[in-house]
């Protein structure tokens, strides 16, 4: 019978998981809707070409234009010249004003005019005159990506444009255009929130692969006839995913294991899992945390395993979130014999274990050349919480190997000893890692010797690797043939 205090309540609401936006990122349905416009200069010019490519009905006031104007109301029939200063009247009926004004007090009009009217206003340059703002765009219409600073750094804006244009080939374009016209043929098929969603995850994972090739009708139909198989072999089944969070810095998370937390109904998750990794996932998946907190009260496996066969019991697209890798003392045998055990569909995606991401943190090869041939990855905590009995000793004193030691902090003065005992030379170089890759990462380096009273002094509170070994220090290793 399980013992433990179980997995915790969801700790935020849906509405908490947001930090604060400077703006709301909203988009304004503008076809065949008037818009205002006031300014007949260059940059008036872009606004009113940017208006029209939404089929909005640009007017422009201005009782003169410029080249570039002029050249708009030549070739952009949907844009149109009222060759006059604007009026209050002119605000009446129009979705959007827009204002390239140059005056302090005629901006400051337009945008009383604006507000008196209730039209969203936005007065170019004036960030404390708007109510909304133009933000970087990639344009790969009818997908559309804005990038807002809110003002702060708009240089800033334009390089993550840049980046986001070079990651987006032009051919998601038609793709995009294909979601929009299958939409009605998904809807007559009925189907439930969940096999509409595994349809457009499909969808995507087809569109991310073949960006360069066109859709066909017989997509359409092969994607819906895998719905169909899915609706047949497994009705109203859900599924569980163990996904490795890394040790702790969201950007090592693999593609794949953001693709399975943006499609969780729910996310189960370690202690050690970062709350900005949690951010990567849905933001309307519930959130459970059930870290086992080390010699605290905690979760058990078998609340933990239950609750993963409950949910996906109900149908639900549960993600199981473990810090590091769930392969590598994660505990993920027991959870995955549990969900195959109900006949539950479990996939696995590895994540970067912590000893990995230490390593790359400190810029220090486990297996230098000519000093490390081996490395091993130990726990030195046993079920009771003690340090194992039953490590091979042979192989962790072997000066030619690198050793990774999980959850050793607390059993590491009896670790050293017995290190010691059994021959490893004093002075091999150690380092403690405390919360690896994270910003407050923090590093404990000596000698194996001094290891315990250096930790004794530092006494860490977050999750901690030990590593041992020559390689990361270049102590001279002994003769062939010598201990």
């Amino acid at each position: 019978m399980s013992t433990g205090p179980g997995p915790r309540r969801p700790d935020r609401a849906p509405s908490a998981r947001l930090s604060p936006l400077a703006t709301l990122p909203v988009f304004f349905k503008l076809a065949g809707k008037p818009v205002l416009l006031a300014g007949g200069g260059d940059g008036a010019a872009w606004k009113a070409e940017l208006l029209a490519a939404t089929g909005a009905s640009v007017r422009v006031y201005a009782a003169e234009a410029g080249d570039k104007m002029r050249l708009a109301f030549a070739e952009i029939p949907n844009v149109e010249w009222i060759a006059r200063v604007w009026t209050a009247a002119d605000f009446a009926d129009v979705a959007l004003a827009v204002g390239d004004v140059e005056d302090e007090t005629e901006a400051q009009a337009f945008r009383a005019a604006a507000r008196a009217a209730g039209v969203p206003v936005n007065v170019v340059d004036r960030p404390a005159f708007c109510d909304f703002q133009f933000g970087g765009i990639v344009e790969r219409s009818p997908l559309v990506i804005g990038i807002s600073t809110d003002g702060a750094a708009p240089v800033f804006g334009q390089d993550i444009r840049a980046r986001i244009e070079a990651l987006l080939p032009q051919g998601l374009r038609e793709w995009a255009a294909a979601a929009k016209a299958w939409r009605p043929s998904v809807s007559a098929r009925g189907l439930d929130f969940r096999a509409r969603r595994r349809f457009w995850e499909r969808f995507t994972q087809l569109a991310m692969t073949r960006a360069d090739v066109s859709p066909r009708a017989d997509d359409l139909a092969a994607l819906l006839a895998a719905i169909d198989t899915d609706a047949v072999a497994a009705p109203q089944r859900g599924s569980v995913v163990l996904v490795g969070a890394g040790p702790g810095d969201p950007d090592l998370l693999t593609i794949k294991a953001v693709r399975a937390l943006q499609s969780a109904d729910v996310v189960l998750y370690d202690d050690l899992v970062s709350p900005r990794t949690l951010d990567a996932a849905r933001r309307e998946a519930t959130r459970i945390a059930v870290g086992k907190r080390g010699y605290k009260p905690s979760c058990t496996q078998e609340d933990i395993i239950a609750l993963l066969v409950s949910l996906a019991r109900e149908g639900k697209r549960v993600v199981r979130l473990k810090g590091g890798d769930p392969m590598i003392f994660g505990r993920a045998g027991e959870e995955i014999a549990g969900v195959i055990a109900a006949g539950l569909p479990i996939e696995i995606v590895p994540g970067v274990t912590a000893a990995a991401g230490a390593a790359a943190s400190l810029g220090l090869s486990l297996t230098e050349r000519d000093v490390a041939r081996r490395v091993q990855f130990i726990t030195a905590h046993a079920r009771d919480g003690k340090l194992p009995a039953d490590l091979a000793w042979a192989a962790l004193t072997d000066p030619r190997a690198t050793t990774v030691v999980y959850m050793g902090v607390k059993t590491l003065p009896l670790l050293v000893e017995r290190l010691l005992a059994e021959g490893l030379d004093p002075a091999t170089p150690a380092i403690v890692v405390e919360r690896a890759t994270w910003p407050d990462e923090r590093r404990i380096m000596g000698e194996i010797a001094q290891m315990p009273g250096l930790i004794a002094a530092a006494q860490p509170a977050g999750p901690c690797l030990v590593l041992v070994g020559a390689a990361l220090g270049g102590v001279p290793l002994p003769a062939k043939g010598k201990p």
